[in-house]
């Protein structure tokens, strides 16, 4: 197949799924091309399968804001009118899904009819969607793709609450690649980080206010007070400022650093014992399943499609939102014992396994000959009717 992948090419959870996938897809013989604004972050590798294509957005004193839909719409055209494509995959609603319905019906007046994918991550749905400025537009793009997965049974049931869907939503998990995410040997890393080896917790993501990375400080303070400990913060965000003051207010700045954006996280989860992820919502916990994958055991809330994930007792805990109480408690029970910390590890590793990208990867190709097969007949019969 000749598939175009569209997607926001940042660190976020859409991104890097569109990413991970694209590049399964090329190693598999398909022929993936990317188009977006700037090259995914994660598309860090040659393949002669592999294409990116930049979407071009030039400003004019005409606009206060570019308009970058319109100038995707043209480009999804381009590509699919030069390279053949067989599908669009669209991840992300806003505006992926409405410019990839404004090229399918440019390209029908070409005579050339191809079927679009929408993938509903997250955000998408539950905080940009429900917006009353971009409500009718999410709901009339996701009617109008040809297919419609999510990521979680907790987003199909959100969005079909939500929003007036008359198309049939699949369910197709996030995934994880153990060829990048697995426990590495980084014992030198580890030593550096805890040199009286402290027990190890880290959290990951953009620190917006639905991460509650407050959270993560609040409940590290409480774990230290039982047990030796270093906390890593990975990522960036708006809410970063916000905690480095509370460290310093909680006073626990030596037991807590900030690490900034990092593309090799797989080597940070290596060297850590507890994942934490306190998080307001989540469409599914990618951050928590890539921990997993590296023995990592997680403490989360119980919010979205965390349950989906985090099996209670079993490869970590679930607390109610803003427990922070609850979370530290469970994190203790956690950590406290090398036996019970090496076991909840192995049954985050079994977990994570569930997940394995290559029992996700074929769940995607046939979902993807089953609508270009529905649409190639839906166009025969329109064909004959006309």
């Amino acid at each position: 197949m000749k598939i175009g992948i569209v997607c926001y090419p940042t660190f976020g959870g859409s991104g890097v799924v569109a990413t991970e996938l694209g590049k399964a897809l090329a190693d598999e013989g398909h022929q993936v091309h990317f188009i977006t604004y700037s090259q995914p972050a994660r598309l860090d590798f040659f393949s002669a399968n592999l294409f990116y294509h930049e979407v071009s957005v030039r400003d004019y004193p005409l606009f206060d804001y570019a308009p970058y839909e319109s100038a995707l719409a043209s480009k999804l055209v381009d590509v699919v009118m030069f390279e053949k494509l067989d599908i669009l995959h669209v991840h992300y609603a806003i505006p992926h899904a409405s410019a990839a319905f404004m090229a399918k019906q440019i390209l029908e007046t070409y005579g050339i009819h191809i079927p679009f994918v929408t993938t509903l991550h997250g955000t998408d749905i539950t905080l940009v969607g429900k917006d009353p400025t971009y409500k009718p537009v999410v709901t009339f793009s996701i009617n109008k793709s040809d297919g419609v997965t999510t990521v979680s049974e907790d987003l199909k049931k959100d969005t079909n609450n939500h929003f007036p869907i008359t198309t049939e939503i699949k369910v197709i998990p996030n995934f994880i690649d153990f060829n990048r995410f697995s426990l590495q040997p980084k014992g030198h890393f580890k030593k550096a980080i805890a040199p009286n080896d402290e027990r190890i917790l880290i959290h990951t993501s953009n620190f917006r206010k639905v991460k509650r990375t407050s959270d993560v400080i609040k409940m590290f303070k409480k774990v230290l007070e039982k047990i030796p400990s270093k906390l890593l913060m990975v990522g960036d965000g708006p809410d970063r400022a916000n905690n480095e003051q509370l460290c310093r207010d909680l006073g626990i700045c030596d037991h807590v650093r900030f690490l900034g954006k990092q593309d090799a996280i797989e080597e940070i989860l290596s060297v850590s014992d507890l994942f934490l992820m306190p998080s307001e919502t989540e469409s599914f916990g990618l951050a928590a399943l890539e921990a997993m994958a590296c023995k990592v055991p997680v403490i989360s809330s119980n919010a979205g499609g965390l349950p989906e994930l985090n099996v209670d007792g079993y490869c970590g805990y679930m607390s109610n939102v803003g427990d922070v109480e609850d979370m530290a408690a469970k994190a203790v029970l956690i950590l406290e014992n090398d036996d019970t910390l090496n076991q909840f590890k192995e049954n985050a590793f079994k977990r994570a396994q569930d997940f394995d990208l290559k029992k996700i990867l074929p769940i995607y190709i046939d979902f993807y000959n089953e609508i270009i097969t529905k649409h190639l007949a839906r166009h025969a019969d329109a064909v004959k009717m006309a």
